[in-house]
């Protein structure tokens, strides 16, 4: 078993998963209230992080970007750690928390060893996504309450008359509001 800086056996173990891709998985018991691991990678700008996946599939909802506030964006596929390999879930066992501009992963409850971490990426949709958004961020966690997209709020807003505009805050593209997910 690896072990962390401090010598103690490491938390997580990252593996393939059945949700998708690689998962990260509890290698000892977590207890709810823990702080897990931080989300790491290179720290970035909205456009810089826009810049980089300008080129991408608008199909292809792999990323590694985690919005940490209206300035600062986390790649986490350049000097990302073991916390960009988090699946979502509709269910999840953990949750994001971010301080001080660095982001967290904490358990919500009591979490197994062997259990697959998963928190919930409420991916915020965009007035200009494309009518077929929801099948590009499908969720396919398997819980009883999936409610069958990453995307929040789960269901797109009736549109609006022309007399009332929806301006967006930013104007950042599409992958501005996609945060992470999880292929390897």
């Amino acid at each position: 078993m690896a072990s962390d800086k401090a010598g103690k056996p490491s938390l997580t173990t990252v593996r393939r998963s059945q949700v998708h891709g690689s998962g990260v998985f509890a290698a000892r018991p977590i207890g709810k209230g823990a702080r897990i691991i931080e989300y790491t990678g290179e720290r970035v700008t909205h456009a810089q992080a826009d810049n980089r996946y300008e080129s991408k599939d608008a199909n292809d909802n792999h990323t590694f970007l985690f919005i940490v506030n209206s300035k600062i964006v986390i790649d986490a596929g350049v000097d990302g750690n073991d916390a960009r390999f988090i699946n979502h879930s509709c269910d999840p066992n953990c949750e994001s928390v971010i301080e001080g501009r660095r982001v967290f992963i904490d358990a919500i409850r009591d979490i197994a060893p062997g259990e697959e971490l998963a928190y919930d990426y409420q991916i915020q949709r965009d007035a200009d996504d494309p009518p077929d958004i929801d099948e590009i961020f499908a969720c396919r966690c398997g819980a009883e309450t999936c409610r069958g997209t990453m995307l929040w709020p789960a269901k797109r807003a009736a549109q609006k008359s022309k007399r009332q505009r929806t301006v967006r805050v930013d104007s950042a593209s599409k992958y501005r509001a996609r945060t992470v997910s999880a292929e390897r």
